[in-house]
């Protein structure tokens, strides 16, 4: 080429989750029979979407203006007007409808979120963390995305104390990233520790932001608090969508929530992120028009408490069948539905080195074995095991920007002996 096409920030860009399926496919055509553990799609995973649900968005689908025009560039209005009054319900909070914008799902407003941040600021979040937060922030620095440790031997908490420091040593930290419930960890931060996260960031002038797309998925909503509600006078953003809670991941259709805008460089900064949007018109029309209804519907909530029912069972069942296992270490999900799964030290000392189900298979699991850093120890074991048993999970290292070496899988398996099967079969692996 004439030029150069590559932006230079190009390879912060990961997503392991997507990208692990090249290697599934391959083993495909060489006989391995998959296992998918690795993406959270519940509709994919074979969870059937009630019939209600189904007629009020066919009957929306009917009807031209709401399924098939623009809608305003913030969102439609019924939908916004509903969401702050649920919220102001639910948290105590004075949200104002415009205090809403939509995006084409949660990837859309994470990455305008990261992209119309000056580039020399910072964001700390989670490690491990949902990888479109660490690539993107990485990505609109050119560096590598600074972090918390979340430590699995502490239900998967961060050390204040530390955050507090990596705030106060790095004046390029403007804003505090926390993702409640955690992905990849399904696990719950408290409210007491939300609170210390607010008072870091009114002491330091910073802004926050929660991914809480999982909340209406917390096993015991009684547990879960939403940072809007300690957030005070701190400038806040609260993500939240339909994908996983209805679960209708197809219609991309996620919001921010802005909280706190009176400080004139937060509010520029919203209005900036607003403008973007107006460049794209608007997000998909579909789904913010059935918000209301689905939502406000009174099955709705023995919908929710039925899928949280469903994977609490499945959790608890992962953690008997994982019970005795020296190889591996797990933290009890409190959300969400996912398993991440550490391993222990004295496993990690010997390398894994275990053949794949075909001869096929082996040429093509040496050659990404031969790609990989002798040291990533996770994704090795990762791509050996579906070599050898065709189970695809996600190496956390490289998955999740993580550095407890581990994998995470989904809780979503409907078939009980299936699952059972599939930790069995994990498990005999690490033996």
């Amino acid at each position: 080429m004439r030029r150069n096409l590559v932006h230079p920030r190009a390879g912060e860009l990961k997503y392991e989750i997507r990208g692990i399926v090249d290697f599934a496919d391959q083993l495909e055509k060489a006989g391995i029979g998959i296992t998918w553990e690795n993406i959270g799609d519940p509709v994919a995973k074979g969870e059937e979407i009630p019939s209600w649900i189904r007629d009020i968005v066919a009957d929306a689908a009917k009807h031209d203006l709401a399924s098939y025009a623009y809608s305003p560039t913030k969102g439609l209005l019924s939908a916004r007007t509903f969401l702050a009054g649920q919220r102001n319900r639910q948290a105590n909070t004075t949200l104002s409808p415009d205090d809403i914008l939509f995006f084409n799902g949660l990837g859309d407003a994470i990455a305008n979120i990261y992209q119309w941040l000056n580039p020399a600021v910072r964001v700390l979040g989670p490690d491990p963390a949902y990888p479109t937060h660490s690539s993107l922030e990485a990505a609109h620095n050119g560096s590598v995305h600074p972090v918390y440790k979340l430590n699995p031997d502490n239900n998967w908490l961060p050390d204040m104390a530390e955050v507090r420091k990596q705030v106060a040593a790095d004046q390029n930290i403007a804003g505090l990233l926390v993702i409640n419930p955690g992905n990849p960890t399904s696990t719950i931060i408290p409210q007491g520790m939300l609170e210390e996260f607010v008072t870091i960031a009114r002491e330091y002038q910073l802004f926050l932001i929660a991914d809480e797309v999982y909340a209406n998925l917390v096993y015991d909503p009684r547990g879960f608090t939403s940072l809007a509600a300690v957030a005070g006078g701190v400038p806040t953003m609260v993500l939240r969508g339909l994908s996983k809670e209805v679960p209708w991941p197809g219609a991309r259709c996620g919001w921010v929530e802005f909280y706190n805008s009176a400080d004139p460089i937060f509010a520029r900064y919203r209005q900036s992120i607003e403008e973007a949007k107006m460049t794209e018109v608007c997000s998909t029309t579909l789904p913010q028009t059935v918000l209301p209804a689905l939502l406000g519907d009174k099955r709705y909530e023995k919908h929710l408490q039925k899928r949280r029912e469903r994977y609490a069972a499945r959790a608890n069942q992962a953690l008997k069948l994982l019970d005795g296992c020296e190889a591996l270490r797990t933290v009890p999900p409190q959300g969400a539905f996912y398993l991440s799964v550490t391993f222990s030290e004295d496993f990690m000392k010997q390398p894994v080195a275990r053949p794949a189900a075909n001869p096929v298979a082996q040429k093509l699991l040496d050659a990404a074995l031969a790609s990989m850093p002798a040291d990533n120890y996770d994704k090795r074991f990762c791509y050996q095991l579906m070599a050898a048993t065709g189970i695809c999970v996600v190496p956390l290292s490289t998955g999740f920007n993580s550095s407890a070496p581990g994998f995470r899988m989904t809780l979503l398996e409907p078939d009980d002996a299936a699952f059972a099967r599939t930790l069995q079969t994990i498990k005999e692996f690490c033996a």
